[in-house]
């Protein structure tokens, strides 16, 4: 690619940034949602993450590892199941990772 069309791919990207995040704020107060709709998007965040981190969870150099010889899936099943105990966002992050540390060294 030359340069030129760098600067153009750059600047259509920024465009279309800039619109899809501005609709809302334009157009947003004239759409009304169903309350069903506004309700199954309360859950949106949840999923994105979960979509994000449960793969992790069993992919590890690029092949899907199920055993309980991934210190992944044992420390994200040990940081589950501390937070269904303690409720505590940043405990279960250093519990986590202490656990993950720890099989990771032990295996």
């Amino acid at each position: 690619m030359s340069d030129i069309e760098i600067w153009i791919v750059i600047i259509l990207l920024t465009a279309a940034t800039v619109i899809d995040r501005s609709a809302f704020w334009v157009i947003g107060h004239h759409i009304n949602l169903p309350k069903r709709v506004q309700e199954a998007l309360r859950y949106a965040p949840s999923c994105a993450l979960a979509a994000i981190v449960v793969p992790d969870f069993f992919i590890s150099d690029n092949q899907i590892i199920t055993s309980l010889h991934n210190p992944k899936l044992i420390a994200g099943i040990a940081a589950g199941v501390f937070y269904l105990w303690k409720k505590d966002m940043l405990l279960t992050i250093v519990f986590g990772m202490g656990i993950f540390t720890l099989v990771r060294l032990y295996f």
